[in-house]
Parts: structure tokens; C-alpha cells; sequence
């Protein structure tokens, strides 16, 4: 290669280099723009997923005997107050053993310790009984409900799946645990408290077991609570697992020795 050759191949090489460097210059200020944005810019930080919680009940399914007393105190009811919930198979008709917060996780677990212990007590064998309606006043209503007797065996039952279960309890829960109301409204405090205060209030010597039929006025739920009962005697067909509703209501079957 000549001499003027090479001169000519180094001129074409630097005008080939200074055309790219200018042309770098000129992205530089956007490569700056680019560099600021993703320094200031706020990223949203990675949370751990939180473990669902549930809010369950483990209860007693009654017998027919008990769903058809329960309905027909029900029906009047909802002829009072026709907002009030009907009870169907989104408010079944049941006996509370107890209710906990659990982690959704550890459903398998919780049902199995619940299933051993029905299968040894058989809490389906026990004759239980109504003995009368019982009222209470909530808000501007009135709730009504069945008083069942507690028996040193039921309350012994109920006492061996807390232990069962216990294990797998935690102490809190919100309204995310139980199933949404339809109405898209909150889930009542007073719901989410009695679940959280259940074992130490309504357990052992302070257990009143009892089926909730429904709600009315209150001069209404009053006077028809205070009808004369005729006590009579039932049993249950079955223990299950329901996620709670608004109001205590079980809404969800999880699990069912049936």
C-alpha cells in the first residue's frame, strides 16, 4: 500500500471515529435524562405475601327436629323484618362448639385434629335439648335464638377440640377472614371481637350452647321469645367446619364429619 493510500484509509478511519463520537455526544444528555428518572422515580417495595386468615366455626349440624323448629321461628321473623337473613345453605342452622382464627395454610391440619377427636367422643350420640327461645337486642333489632342444655359431655367435647385446634389458632383476624357480605358492606366489629374473645368467654363453665334463628324488631323478637316453649329433644347429625359470616353466620363449609 502506497503512502497516499494509507494517508487516505487513516482520514476515512478518524472521520468515521469523529462522527460516532459526535453522534454519542448528542445522546449523552438524553442517556442523563434516562439515568435521573430511574434514581428519583419511587418503586413500589416487594412485601411478603401475608397468609390468608380465615375465621372459622366448628359446629354441631342439627338434626331435623332442630332445623324445622329453627325454621319456623325464622319464618316469623322475616315476616317482621324481611331484611334479616333466611336460614339456607349460606346461613346454615348450627350449634357453635367453637370459633377461631386460623391460617388458611393449616386447614388440613386443623380438620384432621377435629376429625380425630369426633371420631373417638361421637358427639352425634349425645341426646341434647331445647329447652327455650332466648332474646337479645343488637342495634335497633332483636336477635332470637334456641337454648340448648349444656351436658358435662358436650361441654367436655368442646373442651377437647379447643385443645385440638389449639395449636393452629392465632389471636387476630379482621374483616378479610370472613366471607364478604353480599351487600359489599363491613364486616361487623362485634363479629370480628367475638371470635377473637371466644375461648375465654364462652368456653368451660361460661359455655351456653344455643342456635341463632334470626332478626326482628325488637318489641317484636321480645314478645315472640317470650312465647311459651315446649322443650324437646335432638341430636346432631354431623360436625363441621364453616368460614364465618357477618353476624356470626356460617356461610362456607371447609370440612364435615358427615
Amino acid at each position: 500500500m502506497s503512502r497516499k493510500e494509507r494517508s487516505i484509509k487513516i482520514t476515512i478511519s478518524l472521520c468515521y471515529s469523529y462522527k460516532k463520537t459526535m453522534r454519542l455526544r448528542a445522546l449523552f444528555p438524553l442517556f442523563i435524562v434516562l439515568i435521573t428518572c430511574f434514581a428519583t422515580t419511587s418503586w413500589p417495595a416487594e412485601k411478603d405475601s401475608e397468609p390468608e386468615i380465615l375465621a372459622i366455626n366448628i359446629l354441631l349440624d342439627p338434626n331435623r327436629i332442630m332445623v324445622d323448629a329453627a325454621i319456623a321461628v325464622n319464618e316469623l321473623l322475616r315476616s317482621n323484618y324481611p331484611d334479616g337473613f333466611a336460614l339456607d345453605t349460606s346461613h346454615a342452622p348450627h350449634i357453635t362448639i367453637v370459633q377461631r382464627f386460623v391460617r388458611a395454610e393449616n386447614l388440613d391440619k386443623v380438620f384432621a385434629a377435629v376429625s380425630k377427636v369426633v371420631e373417638k367422643e361421637q358427639p352425634t350420640q349425645l341426646d341434647l335439648t331445647a329447652t327455650d327461645c332466648y332474646y337479645s337486642p343488637y342495634r335497633q333489632l332483636g336477635v332470637v335464638g334456641i337454648t340448648v342444655q349444656p351436658t358435662p359431655e358436650l361441654t367436655a367435647f368442646q373442651k377437647k377440640i379447643i385443645t385440638a385446634v389449639d395449636p393452629f389458632a392465632i389471636d387476630h383476624g379482621t374483616g378479610a377472614s370472613f366471607v364478604p357480605r353480599q351487600d359489599g358492606g363491613s364486616i361487623d366489629k362485634q363479629s370480628i371481637d367475638y371470635v377473637k374473645v371466644f375461648v375465654g368467654k364462652y368456653s368451660g363453665n361460661n359455655f351456653k350452647p344455643h342456635l341463632t334463628v334470626g332478626l326482628g324488631g325488637q318489641s317484636f323478637a321480645k314478645e315472640l321469645a317470650n312465647q311459651p316453649f315446649s322443650s324437646f329433644r335432638f341430636r346432631a347429625n354431623s360436625v363441621s367446619i364453616y368460614q364465618l359470616g357477618n353476624f356470626g353466620t356460617a356461610q362456607k363449609k371447609l370440612w364435615t364429619s358427615d
